[in-house]
């Protein structure tokens, strides 16, 4: 059984698709690659951004559910979302360009950068050296060097980070890294979960937060880590097919939902790469309910296709 391949992809809630496409898109440059729908609530929508080859780890997707209020991220959920940029240059960039499209962005005393999406989704940037591929989308605001180049890390909640030792490190293999801090690393990529003190407030999930990370893991080590999460007494889910990947379900000891996912067989399953995102894709097992579907789901503009215009 291999080592998990870092981060795999990171879903979150939002009320409003096209504002989300817009800002995803638009604003941050990944590529719309997939445009589903929720396998377990068929009539809303399900987004899936990421880059150009669409490729696991820089994949973050969302369920919407219209009128949505705003959530809140407390114990035991991701409350900030890490990329990678190549070098400090770009996280000047990335300062000007957001402060230019309305969004606020505070520098930390490490250099990093930290902007929350309209919905108040918190994200930081950070230059990092890391020998992983970069994972890039494609803008023709956003120069090559400084696009977003995938998943560096989430950061959690947890009154109890300890609690999450065992399982983290003598089941899913991550090394801890830092204080509070535990990276998967395999023979391609790495990320890590940070866990943060939580704040007082409850936890509330609803639209700009983040309901699950998930973690990259290999087709054929599909049963062994089953067994495995189960044998560490997480309870797994069964193992479902999401048509695009398999997946596993579970929530470490500190209360963050887990998956881990499989690599294969990908997003080029169902329509060729160079026309990803242009239509909706209805799983096999929900083609013959696409006349119902389809319709009730608000048609949405994709801001590439201005691009491709241009």
């Amino acid at each position: 059984m291999k080592q998990l391949e870092g981060i795999h992809h990171i879903s979150a809630i939002t009320s409003d698709a096209q504002r989300n496409l817009d800002f995803y898109v638009g604003v941050l440059g990944l590529r719309l690659i997939k445009k589903s729908v929720n396998q377990d609530h068929t009539s809303v929508y399900h987004l899936f951004y990421g880059d150009e080859q669409a490729h696991p780890g820089s994949d973050i997707t969302f369920f919407e559910y219209p009128g949505t209020p705003p959530g809140r991220a407390g114990a035991g959920m991701v409350h900030r979302i890490v990329w990678r940029v190549a070098a400090p240059a770009a996280i000047d960039f990335w300062r000007s360009r957001l402060v230019e499209q309305g969004y606020g962005a505070a520098r930390t005393e490490s250099g990093s950068l930290i902007f929350a999406d309209w919905e108040g989704l918190e994200h930081e940037l950070v230059a990092v050296d890391v020998a992983d591929a970069p994972l890039a989308g494609e803008h023709p605001e956003i120069p090559t060097e400084h696009a977003l180049q995938g998943f560096h890390q989430v950061r959690a909640y947890s009154a109890h980070p300890e609690w999450s030792s065992d399982i983290l490190e003598g089941t899913l293999g991550f090394k801890p890294v830092a204080e509070n801090e535990w990276e998967a690393r395999g023979e391609q990529r790495g990320g890590s979960i940070v866990y943060d003190a939580p704040p007082e407030a409850r936890a509330l999930q609803g639209s700009g937060t983040v309901h699950h990370v998930a973690w990259a893991m290999y087709d054929e080590d599909v049963p062994e880590w089953h067994q495995a999460v189960k044998t560490a007494g997480a309870h797994p889910s069964t193992v479902i097919d999401r048509h695009y990947f398999q997946s596993i379900y579970f929530r470490e000891p500190s209360g963050v939902l887990f998956e881990l996912a499989t690599f294969g067989p990908g997003f080029t399953v169902d329509e060729p790469l160079e026309h990803l995102g242009e239509k909706l894709s209805v799983t096999p097992q929900f083609e013959h309910l696409r006349e119902q579907i389809e319709p009730s789901l608000t048609p949405l503009r994709n801001p590439r296709d201005a691009w491709a215009k241009a």
